[in-house]
């Protein structure tokens, strides 16, 4: 009996301590600027495009890097709000795929990733996205054609749907991301009270509601981190404006190994837009 309340004394501890742990590093757990770091590997120039650095400046004044990539045969420009991890010249498979569809691609860095200022945290990356925008926005007179796409993969999908709830782009593409930081929680924790412990928000369906353009949800069955039910979740709340591409492979190479599937799909969607 008293190992038996010994094992159950520390099952509990282990359980606090592992829950006390998930309150507290949630940031960290999240944000991964460091993986596989934060050092650029390579420009655009790999991919022979046309492009200059730009510098976006946040109400807080923090700088962020970023890039404006110009595609030969642009009708439009794409807003592009990358995932958790690396930074934006680990996005270059994704520049090439949007230049040839015939977009101009607007890249940046959050604070704390890449050669941008400051440290990574929600409120922070959230006040990046809307930054972001705001640049378009003021820059349009330097971009290709009128139409704008706000593209979000991963952590990006919330900062995506956030800054199209307040600027309206011509259209939202959402790839395998997630409702809220609290569902996904619940999945990935499911013993644990994470409607309790989780501090996060990045709450992608809460502003997804308050957006009125076209969305293009992408998304793989097989993805390992974010379950499908999201992005079904994501494609409901759109109603008639919302459209599904469905991918296969994993969460992070799922684009990649769809090929066709991937770019043909993207094509049919942006081809799809009116123009603002």
């Amino acid at each position: 009996m008293r190992f038996l309340l010994i094992i159950i004394a520390f099952a509990v501890v282990a359980y606090m301590a592992f829950a006390a742990m998930l309150y507290t590093m949630q940031e960290r757990m999240v944000h991964l600027p460091q993986i596989p770091g934060r050092e650029l590997v390579a420009t655009p120039d790999k991919l022979g495009l046309e492009w200059q650095d730009l510098t976006i400046t946040t109400e807080d004044n923090v700088d962020l890097h970023g890039w404006h990539v110009k595609s030969p045969q642009a009708r439009g420009t794409l807003l592009f709000f990358h995932g958790n991890a690396g930074n934006i010249s680990h996005r270059l498979d994704s520049i090439e795929i949007f230049s040839e569809l015939g977009l101009d691609v607007v890249i940046f860095d959050y604070r704390g990733y890449g050669q941008s200022e400051g440290r990574a945290h929600e409120q922070g990356l959230r006040r990046d996205a809307r930054a972001a925008a705001e640049w378009l926005e003021e820059n349009r007179d330097g971009l290709a054609g009128p139409k704008t796409v706000y593209f979000g993969r991963s952590l990006g999908g919330p900062l995506a749907a956030e800054a199209a709830a307040h600027r309206q782009p011509s259209a939202l593409i959402l790839e395998s991301t997630f409702t809220s930081a609290e569902d996904v929680a619940g999945d990935i924790y499911p013993f644990f009270p994470t409607r309790l412990l989780t501090r996060l928000e990045y709450p992608t369906a809460k502003y997804l509601r308050q957006t009125d353009q076209p969305v293009l949800v992408v998304h793989s069955p097989e993805d390992e981190i974010i379950p499908f039910q999201h992005s079904q979740q994501l494609l409901e709340i759109a109603g008639d404006r919302g459209q599904m591409l469905q991918i296969r492979g994993d969460h992070n190479t799922g684009f990649r190994v769809s090929g066709d599937t991937y770019i043909s799909g993207l094509r049919d969607f942006i081809r799809s837009i009116g123009e603002d």
